[in-house]
């Protein structure tokens, strides 16, 4: 009986002579050559199927590779902004997110915190340093879309990802990690396998997996062929990996890449002065002590290893506590120190040096030659995404003039001189806006509503102009006023022309009660679907606007006909306003295009706003509170343009506009529709007390205010 046979046969009789060690390798070696065995279509099934979860589910995203141990991560990030994410094999449940910059692999822990809700519920979100979001695939796409720094001191910037091309199960079989051990691969380049090098299918979600492409914007790579062969041959033994040697140590003369960091949330001190309106606290990757004394192996023996790679002992750092594991290399643990404390004393390695905040900003991939007093730059690899040229600086223009001009407007639907409320295209513009559905209008509106605040379609003139990246960056400084003005006029423009179209509905009352339903969905839509916040309010103060709520007959109707619209309306979408309005609550960031600014911009532009009602903040015992909560979300809105855009980029893939469904959304239509090609150059304040009796009247007109005379 050959000794696969005994084994079979004691495992099947559990009283025979083999030990229990025995039996279990039998069965764990049975496990992963199953696993490694199976035929390409069932694993390639089995990815797709993977890649088909939720994109809340990290495994639906290619750029997870789970189980694979640190020396394979780093083998496969191979140019500077790759990146992977990763299961920590020393920290059971954690994440790491392993990169190459400046020609160095980085690892970094993702860090949990428990958060507690408005209800008091608690939950877990993930960060680096300081941004925190539910899930990991919310933190990447924030990193990769905003191409923000993992760390302000490493200067780390991942954008493009590096995909898995075999399911997870298949590849911890191959690398043995399947029991908790791990092993490490020889470098790609000697095996003529790996991992193809693919843009994300996630980063944008709803793509399936034959739709996996090499992304733009990351770097050609030749692509290499997929044996399982190849990755059964990659594991070596767990012996073996203290011999091994990162390609291209961070720290140079190392025998392990620099661990990942691990970031302590501290209050910031009194005499700590931020560089920026947000107070900043940074983590930076930094070599062990080494205590692996072995020599380096041969360089036929590992491609890992280079001519000019030496081992060398480091002196501990006083201010770095780490710990080691025998099997993963070194890891640190940084604390955020003062700027006296990050001095570090001179070791045998080399540091990460200071940068200054300038250098920061001129922080790219690969060398660069300035041409002495020119602009004129040569570039080696991909320009960070919104760089501006910093050969110089260059003031921010303030505007003094707005960006709507009404005067100068051409219209599709409106002649060049219009009274206003033109009947003929009042009926015009109902007959366009019944053609399509709730959410076909949430689109129109929110791509105008982005391009009018600078979310979409900003050129590198304009970023130069603005001197920032974003208008929603630019909406809370000083130079941004005019933004605001803007922001303001288009907010209660697009109300009053909400309230104008169900006002002006002069049929029966089930008419009015169904184009109430259907701005009912639209608000619904722009809240849930397109995540744009600014015109949900904005539709939403149309309907809470006093001459509409005053229509009894006309909300009685919806109650009867369309009681699932009252429902919403009633039950989830005020409930859900008053929560913004009072700062208690706000949208999932990964699923918003549009923050709610409209009390921000309405606190800075006190004297300008033009307010219909008294703020909840002047009503309220907890009205300081209010106030604090919205100036404290005013940093979350300048920091996440580069997000919103990626948001709004996604939530607008592949959307087909029509050009008057834009020009209606249009504030200059609005502006002279509403008051016609004379009166939309007069003031606001005139215009909106005007306009405020036109709606009275329309409202009265409908239905008609009972005298207790007629009682």
């Amino acid at each position: 009986m050959t000794e696969v046979g005994r084994r079979y046969y004691t495992l099947g009789h559990g009283r025979h002579q083999d030990s229990p060690e025995s039996s279990s390798e039998y069965v764990k070696f049975s496990k992963e050559k199953y696993i490694l065995d199976s035929s390409p279509e069932k694993l390639h099934k089995e990815l797709e199927e993977e890649l088909k979860l939720s994109s809340t589910d990290l495994r639906s995203h290619a750029w997870y590779h789970g189980r694979i141990p640190r020396e394979v991560s780093e083998s496969l990030v191979q140019r500077n902004g790759d990146f992977l994410i990763r299961d920590s094999l020393t920290s059971l449940g954690d994440y790491v997110l392993t990169c190459r910059w400046r020609n160095e692999p980085l690892h970094f822990k993702i860090n949990k915190v428990m958060v507690k809700s408005s209800e008091g519920r608690t939950h877990i979100q993930y960060l680096f340093e300081q941004e925190s979001f539910d899930n990991v695939p919310a933190l990447v796409r924030f990193y990769v879309g905003n191409r923000k720094a993992i760390s302000e001191q490493s200067g780390a910037i991942v954008y493009c990802p590096i995909n898995r091309t075999f399911p997870l199960r298949y590849l911890e079989a191959s690398y043995g990690l399947a029991n908790g051990k791990h092993s490490s691969p020889h470098s790609p380049a000697s095996q003529k396998g790996g991992h193809i090098k693919r843009r994300s299918i996630t980063m944008t979600d709803g793509l399936t997996a034959d739709k996996i492409t090499r992304g733009e914007g990351c770097p050609t790579s030749v692509s290499l062929p997929h044996h399982r062969d190849v990755i059964r041959n990659c594991a070596v033994s767990v012996d073996q990996i203290q011999d091994l040697h990162s390609p291209m140590s961070p720290i140079s003369e190392s025998p392990v890449s620099p661990a990942y960091s691990t970031v302590t949330r501290l209050k910031p001190q009194g005499s700590l002065t931020p560089a920026s309106p947000v107070i900043r606290r940074s983590s930076e990757p930094q070599l062990c002590p080494g205590n692996n004394n072995k020599p380096a192996p041969d360089p036929g023996d590992s491609t890992h290893s280079s001519p000019c790679h030496r081992y060398s002992r480091a002196s501990p750092s006083p201010s770095v506590n780490s710990y080691s594991d025998p099997d993963t290399g070194h890891y640190c643990q940084l604390h955020p120190t003062s700027p006296v404390s990050r001095e570090r004393p001179t070791h045998d390695t080399k540091q990460l040096p200071t940068k200054s905040y300038v250098e920061r900003l001129k922080v790219e991939e690969g060398p660069r030659v300035t041409v002495e007093n020119g602009s004129s730059e040569v570039e080696a690899g991909q320009r960070l995404k919104g760089e501006m040229d910093l050969g110089g600086f260059v003031p921010p223009t303030v505007e003094t003039s707005s960006s709507f001009n009404p005067a100068a407007f051409r219209s599709l639907l409106i002649p060049l001189e219009n009274k206003p409320l033109e009947m003929a295209v009042l009926k015009k513009v109902k007959e366009l806006l019944a053609e399509v559905d709730a959410k076909t209008l949430a689109k129109h509106i929110t791509k105008v509503d982005c391009l009018v605040a600078r979310i979409l379609s900003v050129t590198k003139e304009m970023q130069r102009l603005m001197g920032v990246s974003s208008g929603m960056e630019l909406l809370t400084l000083p130079h941004g006023h005019q933004l605001r003005l803007d922001l303001l006029e288009r907010f209660h423009t697009m109300s009053i022309m909400i309230a104008v179209d169900i006002l002006g509905c002069t049929g029966s009352t089930e008419e009015r009660a169904t184009l109430l339903h259907k701005t009912i969905q639209l608000a619904a839509e722009l809240k849930s679907t397109m995540g744009n916040m600014f015109s949900f309010a904005a539709v939403m103060n149309a309907l809470e606007m006093p001459q509409i709520s005053r229509l009894e007959q006309t909300w009685m109707a919806l109650r009867q006909r369309h009681t699932e619209g009252a429902i919403l309306y009633e039950k989830k979408l005020k409930p859900f306003l008053k929560s913004l309005n009072e700062g208690k609550e706000g949208p999932p960031l990964t699923n918003t295009t549009f923050p709610h600014i409209v009390p921000l911009i309405t606190l800075l532009e006190r004297d300008a706003a033009v307010l219909d009602s008294s703020e909840p903040w002047e009503n309220l015992d907890n009205g300081v509170e209010i106030v604090l909560a919205h100036l404290e979300a005013a940093r979350m809105v300048a920091h996440h343009g580069g997000l919103y855009h990626t948001n709004a980029e996604v939530k607008l893939q592949g959307f087909q506009s029509k050009a008057e469904l834009l020009e209606i959304f249009s504030t200059e239509f609005q502006l002279r529709l509403l008051w016609g090609s004379r009166g939309a150059e007069s003031s606001q304040i005139e215009r909106y007390e005007k306009f405020d009796k036109v709606l009275t009247a329309l409202s009265h007109k409908l239905e008609p205010s009972v005298r207790f005379s007629e009682l």
